[in-house]
């Protein structure tokens, strides 16, 4: 058997692709969040796509790329297959958001859709590790020991289901951030204990390794990578939250209110004549109190378009 080194730099590429899967988990659950709180089909299909990106092709896929690059075997070099390192790619991107749709676009039995999914995505996930695998092309035979394969697909169907679940219970921000690191521990285990499963025999005549050099696919992984995070991020902040929505509902509600007072006021003067109401029938406005003619005068130096200026949306219940 040849020699095996999961962690050829050491400490960089476990701690970085940690980082990448609790990053894309919580990325993946706060778009989870807004999803469930989407008023049209639109919305949700734009917040389980982004989710489905953020944990599917960062938060899983990005994160094993990261740790196969700390992957080593004496004797001979390791090439990848470009289009078996793709299909990986959208293996996890496809499974993940099918787990997502089956969780989270349902109505009733709730915890049936959240075992489905999460079996259909922890397969997947799977499915997308091994055949990440199948892509090393390398000067040797590759063979798997069948208790390692099997611990590794039960920790996917596991996590999976698991992070299905949290899809649909957690909206605080700081459970959002615990779960993101439990979700990370689950996604390095099951990439790791699928590795230990991994033994390969040289081969001394088995002629050269064609592919592509994991360096050379850093760039443009890492570009994309970088680029989906960026955009992810900037989509979670600039949406408008449910808060920001029914606050520019409250504020057009009192600007409607106020335009409406104003019409009935200008419609009232109208219909008085000049010179004002006959003699017969003017009527004397009661004078009113010290106290009242106070808040009348303090209402009258804050009045803009709105009522009263020193309001605040917080105050929308005490109106």
């Amino acid at each position: 058997m040849a020699q095996i080194h999961h962690f050829e730099y050491g400490a960089l590429t476990p701690t970085v692709s940690y980082i990448l899967s609790v990053l894309g988990s919580l990325l993946g659950l706060t778009s989870a969040v807004r999803l469930r709180s989407a008023k049209t089909s639109g919305e949700r299909f734009w917040w389980l796509t982004l989710a489905a990106v953020a944990i599917g092709a960062t938060g899983i896929w990005s994160m094993h790329f990261v740790a196969m690059m700390g992957f080593d075997v004496d004797g001979t070099p390791i090439r990848y297959d470009i289009g078996l390192t793709v299909a990986s790619a959208v293996i996890a991107l496809v499974s993940v958001g099918v787990g997502l749709s089956i969780a989270l676009l349902g109505r009733t039995a709730s915890k049936i859709r959240i075992l489905i999914g999460g079996i259909l995505a922890g397969l997947g996930v799977a499915a997308m590790h091994y055949t990440g695998m199948a892509a090393m092309q390398l000067r040797g035979e590759i063979h798997y020991s069948g208790r390692e394969v099997i611990a590794s697909i039960a920790i996917a169907v596991v996590a999976a289901t698991v992070a299905l679940w949290l899809t649909l219970v957690v909206t605080k921000p700081i459970a959002i951030f615990i779960s993101a690191l439990v979700m990370g521990v689950a996604v390095n285990g099951m990439h790791f204990t699928g590795m230990l499963a991994m033994s390969v025999v040289p081969e001394a005549e088995f002629g050269s390794v064609e592919g592509a050099t994991a360096a050379g696919l850093l760039v443009p992984v890492g570009a994309a990578v970088v680029f989906a995070i960026i955009g992810m991020g900037y989509a979670l902040v600039s949406a408008p939250t449910e808060e920001d929505r029914a606050a520019a509902e409250y504020l057009r509600a009192r600007i409607d209110t106020r335009h409406a007072q104003e019409r009935a006021q200008a419609k009232t003067s109208a219909q008085v004549p000049f010179g004002g109401q006959p003699a017969g029938q003017q009527w004397q406005q009661p004078q009113p109190q010290p106290q009242q003619q106070q808040q009348q005068s303090g209402n009258r130096a804050g009045r803009t378009t709105l009522g009263d200026g020193s309001w605040t949306y917080r105050d929308r219940g005490r109106q």
